[in-house]
């Protein structure tokens, strides 16, 4: 099966099929935690510190490349899936020839789809898979010595972002000091309490102004009768989405429902797994951004048709990404790959693993970042500078 519009053996576009073929010859996994002075917090839980688990991937010509594994919950996620990595997912793919990424994605996925159900995990090995695929394209792209966004079909370099994960807790601090560093467009978490809710996004869209860029995120927080409750409170504030308002496993016309009673556009995707349960996303129209996750399903190979299904029905992709710095910059480079209105999600909490590893994020302005003409995802892990940063 070929990959629509994205760069193949048969089909290279800008780089040639040598550059894409792989004989991969070594995957490791790298784990580590980042201390967070201030615990995110969401509706169904508290992040505690800043996990990672990094994935170095080597082909027999030498070359090397960077992706990353979702791994956010449960605390104990991230060595989990390292070691899903080093037993399951590496064994499959080293030591023979792939013609490109997306052939050895298939592959994996197709080799552990039973294994997936029978272990009761398909959202891990599927999050593992996909932090291999990212670095085999930042390996090609490396390879053929061009950035990724490139590699993929992309001409621009510059990214729109907006701060997310903005916490309950004094949020308009949060949002002053991000708009101080260049963004102009916000992300608050809700889901915690109605009048807190309220009155947050209320603080924030005063202070931000009638035109500026206010989205939320309810982190499938309500019920269809809890969701519908808040229409009324969040609906004069012009936000750009509401994002989970519904568990992500709630039938399509509980969503269609709520967008019956709903002016705001409705926002979901980072909690969809495969190709089918998006398809059935877009074919209900329930949904007006559609926001898949590179790190957590899919990587380039299994997202990018996913993405191009999204833009041809003219509705707004927004990568979702909250992790470290490889998968931002992977998702970046998508982003700017796929083009259209879409704005990139950042963390607005410290993170070193995401700091040491997305240096275009350092320099924001007026609510764009420059990914540069640096080859592949444009930044190489430094392991030990990493480690003396994560105590």
């Amino acid at each position: 099966m070929k990959i629509q519009n994205l760069p193949t053996s048969e089909a290279p576009g800008v780089v040639l099929a040598e550059q894409l073929s792989l004989h991969i010859t070594d995957v490791q996994a790298y784990v580590f935690r980042s201390p967070s002075a201030v615990p995110v917090r969401t509706s169904f839980g508290i992040m505690k510190d800043r996990p990672a688990v990094f994935v170095r991937v080597q082909t027999s010509d030498g070359a090397v490349g960077w992706g990353e594994i979702w791994c956010n919950f449960p605390a104990c996620g991230a060595e989990h899936r390292a070691k899903l990595l080093e037993t399951v997912v590496a064994p499959l793919l080293l030591q023979r020839d792939w013609a490109d990424p997306a052939q050895a994605y298939q592959a994996a996925t197709r080799q552990t789809a039973v294994l997936a159900i029978q272990s009761g995990e398909p959202g891990p090995l599927a999050q593992v898979i996909a932090g291999v695929d990212l670095a085999l394209w930042d390996l090609c792209a490396r390879r053929a010595g061009l950035p990724l966004y490139q590699v993929l079909g992309g001409v621009r370099s510059r990214v729109p972002v907006y701060a997310s994960g903005i916490n309950p807790d004094g949020p308009l601090a949060v949002v002053k000091a991000k708009h101080r560093e260049g963004y102009r467009a916000f992300k608050l978490k809700i889901g915690f309490d109605p009048v807190l809710d309220a009155r947050n996004a209320c603080d924030l869209r005063e202070w931000l102004g009638p035109e500026a860029p206010l989205m939320v995120d309810a982190n499938q927080a309500w019920n269809l009768e809890q969701a519908t409750a808040m229409l009324a409170a969040l609906t004069p504030l012009k936000l750009g989405w509401l994002e989970e308002p519904l568990r992500a496993d709630r039938p399509w016309h509980e969503w269609l429902q709520l967008r019956d009673h709903c002016a705001i556009p409705l926002a979901a995707g980072e909690n969809i797994l495969g190709r089918d349960a998006f398809e059935a996303a877009l074919h209900n129209r329930a949904l007006d951004v559609v926001q898949p996750d590179v790190a957590k399903w899919g990587g380039i190979s299994g997202c990018w048709p996913v993405i191009q299904r999204i833009r041809e029905m003219g509705l707004l992709f927004c990568p979702h990404f909250l992790g470290a710095g490889l998968g931002l910059m992977a998702s970046a480079h998508v982003l700017a790959a796929a083009g259209g209105d879409g704005m990139l999600e950042v963390d607005s909490n410290e993170n070193v693993l995401r700091s040491l590893l997305a240096p275009p994020f350092q320099k924001v302005q007026d609510g764009w970042i420059d990914l540069g003409d640096e080859p592949g995802l444009g930044v190489v892990p430094e392991l030990a500078v990493i480690q003396r940063a994560c105590p």
